[in-house]
């Protein structure tokens, strides 16, 4: 399958891995997560990473965080860029209001507080939140706790986005609401995302290129460029296609691996 896909201009993120290995342990106890893994993914990219549990996608999303280190290989992200991470749970500070939860990251940068401010302000409006600042957590429903970590993910300022089935907990509508929000600010900041799911019809949604990762231990078997045109739907006959032919080559690889 071949792609006509355009990366967004002034696009200045990229992730290279080189030859990436994981291993868990040691002795006749050691695990080998990630096998000798080597990716390009370009500045303003948007890859999803596909495979069955246990084949090391979070695994390789927490080593290009730099949560843990490699055990062989390396990864490179460009001079001075560290990578904004999401995960499937807001991880939201329960007793600061949305306002505050975004602003974490600025104070830690060292923003001036009007500065900071300004940028929350911004920020809510970019995920169309503006009304909502002085909630908590528990007053807002999971698609609103999830933008407004994403609100926050992006106070990094980094064009590097790295999400760890950020969707996953939710239901379909909401997921797909976000889908549309995700790809609008993903073109218009012109970030470079690499995305981890289970679900196949999310990654052919949202994807440029999908990556399939091999059962334990972790290498890429497969990859596809998505060539249908922007905006998708989850639910047009073209990405339904797409995750068929992603859903029978990961069948494929549990089936191998449960021989």
């Amino acid at each position: 399958m071949t792609s006509t896909t355009t990366l967004p201009r002034g696009a200045t993120g990229s992730v290279a891995l080189r030859g990436v290995t994981k291993v868990y342990g040691q002795g006749e106890h050691a695990v080998l997560a990630l096998d000798g893994v080597t990716l390009d993914v370009a500045p303003g990219e948007f890859v999803c990473l596909v495979g069955a549990s246990g084949c090391g996608k979070s695994t390789l999303l927490n080593l290009v965080a730099g949560l843990d280190r490699v055990s062989g290989g390396q990864i490179d992200l460009g001079e001075g860029i560290n990578p904004g991470l999401m995960f499937q749970e807001s991880a939201l500070f329960p007793w600061l209001t949305v306002e505050s939860n975004v602003e974490v990251p600025l104070k830690l940068r060292g923003l001036p507080r009007d500065e900071r401010r300004a940028r929350v302000a911004e920020l809510l409006r970019t995920v169309h939140l503006a009304d909502f600042g002085r909630r908590r957590p528990h007053q807002l429903s999971g698609g609103m706790r999830q933008r407004v970590a994403l609100a926050r993910t992006l106070a990094l300022d980094t064009p590097v986005l790295l999400m760890d089935e950020p969707f996953g907990a939710l239901d379909a509508m909401t997921r797909d609401i976000l889908h549309d929000e995700l790809e609008r600010i993903w073109s218009e900041r012109k970030l470079t995302v690499l995305f981890v799911t289970h679900n196949v019809r999310e990654a052919a949604r949202l994807a440029d290129r999908i990556i399939l990762l091999s059962s334990r231990p972790g290498r890429i078997i497969w990859s596809t460029r998505v060539d249908v045109p922007r905006p998708r739907r989850i639910d047009s006959p073209e990405i339904a296609t797409i995750a068929a032919e992603v859903t029978e080559r990961l069948r494929t690889e549990v089936g191998r691996h449960g021989q």
